[in-house]
């Protein structure tokens, strides 16, 4: 039987070979202390970080996983299916509740709301209910909810009539921001502040701030014309006329001294038709006749 010789290693082969080894090992503790030293500085166990790790890695799967499903259409499945159980167990709009209703016909409401009845309880969409609500002239601001097993929760806020609106040919109803809310008669608008002239309805609220700044004339006047786009004039009871000037400082410095002058002089009942605090500091007063009787100072 022949015997195979192996060349013995070289002395030079094996010291290579011997310096590697060394070389990786020195490597190998140079990372593993480097490792050790960070896993020291952290404030977690090694464990904890592993499962750290893991929770990381499942996160990401789930991730694409739903990523996935979403393209594919499942949560739309699911949602559907959902809806479907929901129904057959009765939870499916059947009634509409409304709260809050006063002045405004409450059918108008249930009008905007029967496009739901029926519906699965997952499936209605309370905002775009809200939406429709809002819309209603009468409504500032209602609210939405669901009521299990099959009641749907509308609670109005009205708006509160302030004063009339006088167009050219009707009157309507507004609120103490200018919002139209009904066409009223003559009669009904008895008693209630005409306010008129181009504009004017986007003045409401500045005319409330004037009016505010002298409260025992407040209750006296009937009506306020927005002049020209600029200025106010104010009737009052006695069917006097009081013209203000331009600018709503300028305004309410007049009608307060218009208020002084009344309080001592009695301007209100008197023979003076119109009032005219148009010019800085000055009154100047007209009869019913036309006539000019004097002029008095403005404070």
């Amino acid at each position: 039987m022949a015997r195979v010789k192996r060349k013995p290693t070289s002395a030079r082969r094996s010291t290579a070979q011997r310096k590697r080894a060394t070389t990786a090992r020195r490597a190998k503790a140079k990372t593993m202390g480097l490792t050790d030293q960070l896993v020291a500085i952290l404030p977690f166990t090694e464990e904890q970080l592993q499962k750290a790790f893991l929770v990381v890695i499942l996160a990401v799967a789930g991730g694409l996983a739903w990523l996935v499903a979403s393209l594919a259409g499942v949560p739309a499945m699911a949602q559907a299916q959902m809806a479907v159980w929901a129904s057959d167990s009765g939870f499916e709009v059947q009634r509409v509740q409304v709260t809050g209703v006063d002045r405004i016909n409450e059918l108008r409401v249930y009008e905007r709301v029967l496009s739901a009845r029926e519906t699965p309880m997952p499936l209605v969409d309370l905002e775009a209910i809200r939406s429709e609500v809002v819309e209603l002239s009468w409504v500032k601001d209602a609210r939405v909810s669901r009521q299990l097993p099959d009641t749907i929760l509308v609670d109005i806020v009205e708006r509160e009539p302030h004063a009339v609106l006088r167009k050219p040919d009707r009157l309507v109803l507004i609120d103490e921001t200018g919002e139209e809310l009904e066409p009223i008669s003559a009669e009904n608008a008895k008693g209630m502040l005409i306010v008129s002239g181009m504009g004017a309805r986007k003045q409401v609220v500045a005319l409330g701030e004037l009016l505010d700044a002298a409260p025992a004339l407040k209750p006296q006047v009937v009506e306020a014309e927005w002049i020209g786009n600029r200025r106010w004039n104010l009737t009052f009871k006695t069917d006097q006329v009081l013209a203000m000037p331009e600018g709503s400082d300028e305004a309410a410095s007049a009608l307060v001294s218009f208020a002084k002058l009344d309080g001592r002089q009695r301007l209100l009942g008197g023979r003076v038709a119109r009032f005219d605090m148009r010019a800085p500091g000055r009154v100047y007063m007209l009869t019913r006749d036309g006539d000019r009787i004097g002029e008095g100072e403005g404070s």
